[in-house]
This record gives C-alpha cells, sequence and structure tokens, in this order.
C-alpha cells in the first residue's frame, strides 16, 4: 500500500513519562484512508493530526456505523518499539465490520498503516514502565445519505495517544466493581463481539451509576437470565475458583479480547486448569462462600491486568481474597508487560518491531 507522508512542524515536547495518564494527550500525527465504492480504498496517508470535515448528513452522525480498535507499541529495554499482537486486532476489526455492513481495510492495508503511523512518531512512544503509545484505529461512515441503509463511503483512520495506567494508580491496583442487575450491555443477536461504538454508550449510565455508588465499574451480565457473567468494565472477565481459571465462553455477546486471548495461552503454558463455560452469579457466591473464589480479574489492551477486590450484589459485598492483587493476575501482568519491554522473550512471536 502506498502510504502518502506529510509531517508538520513540531508543536511541542512530548510529556514526561511520569505525566502520563490514559487517552488525554495525542501524538502530533495520524493516519487516515478512504473508501467508495467507485474507487475502493485510496488516498493512504500520515499527515499532521487536526479536525476532520464531514457533511452533517453523514450515516455516522445518524445511524452510528461506526468502530474501533485499541493496541499499542511499546519502546523496550533495547530502544526498539514493537506492537503487541496487531495481527488480532486487525483481524477482529474485519470479523466485525460485516456485523454493522461496513467495509473493513484488509488486515495487510491495516498493519501497514500501523506501521507507518508509529514510525512517523516515533519519538512519542514512551519508555518508562507501565507506559505505551496506545493506538486508537477507527472506521466511520462518512456517505451524506439520510436513507436508512449502508453507507457507500467509508473513513479509516489512527490516532496515537501516549498512554500510562489506565485507571491512574501505580502498578496493580484492585478496583470495586458493582454488578448491574438490570440494564445490559449488549444482549444476545446484537453488536457485543464487535467493537462497534453503540456498545460504549450502552455502557455508560450504568458505569456512572456505579461510579457515584463509590465503584469503580461495572459486572454485566447475560440480557436473557440477568444471571449469567459476560464482562467486566470495557473488558473480558477471568476467575480462579478451586485452583482453576474460569472465563466466560466467547459469544456474540462477548469481545474476543486479545489480553484474554494472551492469558488463556499463558495459564495454558503454566499447566494450570483453564475453563471457558458460562459462569453464574449463583456459581460465583457458593464459591466465595466455600473459600473457592480466589481471584477475579479483567483483561483487557487498555489496562492489561485488573484486579478485582470486591464485588458488589446489591447489599451483598464479595470481598475476593483480601482485597489485593492476587498471584495469578500478578503473574500474568507481570509476563505480558515484560515481554512487551523486551525483558523475557517473545516465546508466542507476539511483538512486531516497527522502528
Amino acid at each position: 500500500m502506498d502510504i502518502r507522508i506529510t509531517t508538520g512542524a513540531r508543536r511541542g515536547e512530548r510529556p514526561a513519562d511520569e505525566a502520563l495518564g490514559f487517552g488525554a494527550l495525542f501524538s502530533e500525527h495520524l493516519f487516515a484512508m478512504d473508501y467508495s465504492v467507485e474507487a475502493g480504498w485510496h488516498d493512504a496517508r500520515v499527515e499532521p493530526r487536526g479536525d476532520f470535515r464531514l457533511d452533517p448528513a453523514a450515516a455516522v452522525f445518524h445511524y452510528g456505523q461506526a468502530m474501533f480498535e485499541g493496541c499499542k507499541a511499546f519502546r523496550g529495554v533495547d530502544g526498539r518499539v514493537r506492537l503487541f499482537r496487531p495481527d488480532l486486532h486487525a483481524r477482529r476489526m474485519v470479523a466485525g465490520a460485516p456485523r454493522l455492513c461496513m467495509q473493513a481495510p484488509s488486515e495487510a492495508q491495516m498493519l501497514s498503516a500501523l506501521r507507518a503511523l508509529v514510525q512517523v512518531d516515533v519519538d512519542w512512544v514512551p519508555g518508562a514502565e507501565g507506559t505505551s503509545l496506545y493506538l486508537r484505529p477507527t472506521l466511520i461512515a462518512t456517505e451524506p445519505f439520510l436513507g436508512v441503509r449502508p453507507s457507500r463511503q467509508y473513513r479509516y483512520f489512527i490516532i496515537a495517544s501516549p498512554a500510562g495506567s489506565y485507571f491512574g494508580g501505580a502498578g496493580l491496583t484492585p478496583v470495586r466493581i458493582w454488578v448491574e442487575r438490570r440494564d445490559v450491555r449488549a444482549p444476545r443477536g446484537g453488536l457485543g463481539a464487535t467493537k462497534a461504538a453503540a456498545n460504549y454508550v450502552a455502557s455508560l449510565a450504568s458505569s456512572v451509576k456505579a461510579q457515584r455508588e463509590g465503584y469503580d465499574q461495572v459486572l454485566w451480565l447475560d440480557g436473557q437470565h440477568h444471571e449469567y457473567v459476560e464482562e467486566v468494565g470495557t473488558m473480558n472477565v477471568c476467575f480462579v475458583i478451586g485452583g482453576a481459571l474460569v472465563t466466560p465462553s466467547l459469544s456474540d455477546s462477548i469481545l474476543a479480547g486479545v489480553t484474554r486471548d494472551s492469558v488463556l495461552t499463558l495459564a495454558r503454558e503454566r499447566g494450570l486448569k483453564v475453563e471457558e463455560r458460562p459462569v453464574s452469579l449463583s456459581e460465583l457466591v457458593s464459591a466465595h462462600r466455600g473459600g473457592h473464589l480466589t481471584e477475579v480479574f479483567g483483561t483487557g489492551t487498555a489496562a492489561v491486568i485488573t484486579p478485582v477486590g470486591e464485588l458488589a450484589l446489591g447489599e451483598e459485598r464479595l470481598v475476593i481474597g483480601d482485597g489485593a492483587p492476587g498471584p495469578l493476575a500478578r503473574a500474568f501482568s507481570e509476563d505480558i508487560c515484560a515481554m512487551q519491554r523486551g525483558l523475557k522473550p517473545d516465546r508466542f512471536g507476539w511483538l512486531v518491531e516497527v522502528a
């Protein structure tokens, strides 16, 4: 893929690594390309980051044809910059786009785009432990047309954000989770297995409610019975029950997380019993009362591993272990982060060097 590179004058110094949070600062350039039925994908470019001009009738504004990915570039201890499992992120967008009737670039095009942007903004990849350059590939419908049908024009773009901890704490900071018993993130047959923008707006009201009650995030249940666990916040969720690593089996309402896949691979490598199956609230309560529920943690690209210290089921509070991060959460976090920074060998071929 031919990519036109246009660089702009430097707008200032990159912020210090210790000042980084998540999602509020952006690098100097973006990648973009456009699609039409007549021309296919065209005009691939890296250019100075700036506003887009879209017609007010663009389909993204009216019918919600929008999806995104999130992946990361890391600066290793050797100074080299590598992407972590970008192929799975590209594959997931290709697989999810048809559910939204959208036209996605090919995996090869997306990987070339990621490489090109990171190479131009390589100075924005921080090097301190716990930091990364977070990359947000996004696909939106741009055709100005008010008829209810799939758009015939799209824009694919990538922006980049130097990032520190997602939740703002240092290291593995346990979170308190509110179990949502009424509202649903994504029903079966819906959009839950894609990274559709609609999934995230559907989660906001419950998240705000949980935070008002003093909790960090929401545990989502299934849309039919309100009994079976699906995800936690914007992450997949894992439980350690009786020494086994248990996680809800994937469905069309649960996202196939890249970090989830990484954790399951590491767990099997360690010889742990891994169970991908339905997990009910009743089982969790029973396991907790019997002393068998020893760890709960979320897995996701932004936060990697997030230990859960407490689950709130109405008036009942399930404190997990002693409320501190458990040994498996620590082990998986340390292993993944060490590979990402080149402190351990990349024994699964998960890293792609770009600069």
